[in-house]
């Protein structure tokens, strides 16, 4: 396997112990012949996430299980940025929702920290592919669009309830997951990381 490419019949291991976000990958890399383990399955240790950015964080989960297995290992790390909260809550996107994964105490306490008319908000994902010798490669998307109050929707899963993409009138967890997978954040983090690793 060349540094870079992702060949036909290599293995990967997606380094998080989400099985939404395992489906999900699997799913799109079905289509190059690559085999998806997760960390999950292979019992490794989820990472203290101590980095101050997405990439920094995706490359920690992803250099972990890369060493951990010998295998090369790709981790995203994600979160809703609000402008009117200075990018709040960004990496800590999971954390405000503590440890019980309360979202619609977060996504409260998102819109009681707005209080104004500046609803601007966006989506990041960073993708970051390591191998077991330490090299790296990151691909960021981005999806833009505001904040809506009270939350909307059944689908997704997270802050998508309180999320319209520019453009829109339904909020992520109103459309079928095939859409929203289509324009989000991770579409386009993965879209950068299939063309450079994968096509």
């Amino acid at each position: 396997m060349t540094h870079g490419k992702l060949e036909a019949g290599s293995k990967l291991v997606l380094a998080s112990h989400n099985a939404g976000k395992l489906a999900e990958f699997s799913t799109l890399l079905a289509d190059f012949g690559v085999t998806v383990l997760s960390a999950g399955d292979l019992n490794l240790p989820e990472p203290e996430e101590t980095a101050t950015t997405f990439a920094g964080n995706a490359a920690l989960k992803a250099l972990a299980a890369a060493k951990a297995t010998g295998l090369p290992a790709l981790a995203d790390d994600s979160g809703l940025c609000v402008s009117a909260l200075g990018g709040a809550p960004g990496i800590y996107s999971a954390r405000w929702a503590g440890p019980n994964k309360d979202f619609p105490a977060a996504m409260a306490r998102i819109e009681e920290g707005i209080g104004s008319d500046e609803r601007d908000a966006w989506f990041i994902c960073v993708l970051c592919l390591a191998w077991p010798d330490g090299t790296t490669r990151s691909f960021e998307g981005r999806v833009d669009g505001s904040i809506t109050w009270p939350p909307r929707g059944e689908k997704g899963h997270g802050y998508d309830p309180i999320f319209t993409p520019t453009g829109e009138s339904r909020t992520f967890a109103e459309m079928e997951e095939a859409e929203k997978n289509a324009i989000s954040h991770r579409a386009h983090a993965f879209k950068a990381f299939k063309q450079a690793c994968l096509d």
